[in-house]
């Protein structure tokens, strides 16, 4: 039935009932107070802000963010982790964001979709925003049966490593001292230690690639970037061939690290991603800004 909730239904068509520009006014409330991080920045409002201290702005800004995320809370899909939640409240009152989750119940009415709905956003629940330390783009989950379940370059067991990761782990055996094969293709070991591992599109229609490009995703994991690199420090971004790299161009280096190298596809690698030792170099940077290492031996 179309108004039965289901898991594999979630991606609803959120209703007029349900929105409000109310919640649209707090959003934009929120971000033109926030804006304002210190005294010599321009008042959001003059008739209001004139007087108020820089703390007196950062209060008014946390109570309206604290406002919206309790109104949207009805509106965020299942399964996305609490502190990713909290931090991108305003994404899920956009236009672009509900006519996405409509595009999406649809199809996954009329095809099978991969990854299944409680997959989606499993980047989210394997830790919280404020642990994560490195970052790794991808670009579309697979399309084959049993392996997206949310985590790029990520395939459930017991599906065999694709190409892309067995050129990964052979990047690994060689950079990183006591690495093998793990025998499975599940990086859900790496993502409990803080690597996000991000798709710029999160579902995708079976055996199909690239079906659902261009509906929406890419403005939400953008948005997922930018919180990131706005609001955390000495995070280490992976970006491996040009779509990633187009992708993370907006990253502030100044705050972060960023790794370039062409894509592990069997088609690129040779052309400088074996030997680019990024495992062990995001390792060297994360314990030069005092955080611990990843432990990629971890799977």
């Amino acid at each position: 039935m179309i108004g039965q909730k289901t898991i594999n239904s979630f991606f609803s068509p959120v209703t007029k009932k349900r929105t409000s520009n109310g919640l649209d006014h707090i959003a934009n409330d929120v971000k033109t107070t926030m804006k304002r991080k210190s005294p010599g920045d321009p008042e959001p409002c003059r008739s209001t802000s004139a007087s108020l201290s820089p703390d007196q702005l950062d209060k008014i800004a946390r109570n309206k963010r604290a406002a919206l995320v309790k109104l949207t809370s009805s509106q965020t899909p299942p399964g996305f982790g609490e502190s990713w939640r909290e931090s991108l409240p305003a994404e899920f009152v956009k236009p672009y964001f509900k006519e996405l989750m409509s595009f999406v119940s649809e199809e996954r009415k009329l095809h099978t979709v991969y990854p299944p709905a409680e997959d989606v956003f499993t980047w989210t629940q394997m830790c919280e925003m404020q642990q994560v330390k490195v970052v790794i783009l991808g670009q579309d989950p697979y399309h084959g049966p049993n392996q997206a379940h949310g985590l790029c370059f990520s395939v459930k067991r017991p599906v065999p490593p694709p190409p892309s990761l067995g050129n990964m782990y052979k990047e690994l055996m060689s950079d990183i001292k006591g690495f093998q094969h793990p025998g499975h293709g599940d990086l859900s070991g790496w993502a409990k230690q803080g690597v996000l591992l991000l798709n710029a599109v999160l579902t995708v229609r079976a055996h199909q690639a690239n079906s659902h490009k261009d509906r929406g995703w890419e403005k939400f994991t953008d948005a997922v970037v930018q919180c990131l690199s706005n609001n955390q420090e000495n995070l280490v971004f992976m970006l491996w061939g040009s779509y990633a790299q187009k992708k993370g161009a907006a990253i502030d280096r100044e705050r972060h690290h960023v790794l370039r190298a062409v894509h592990p596809s069997p088609l690129s690698a040779h052309r400088g991603f074996f030997g680019c030792k990024h495992f062990s170099k995001a390792n060297e940077l994360l314990q030069k800004s005092g955080k611990s290492p990843i432990n990629w031996n971890a799977l």
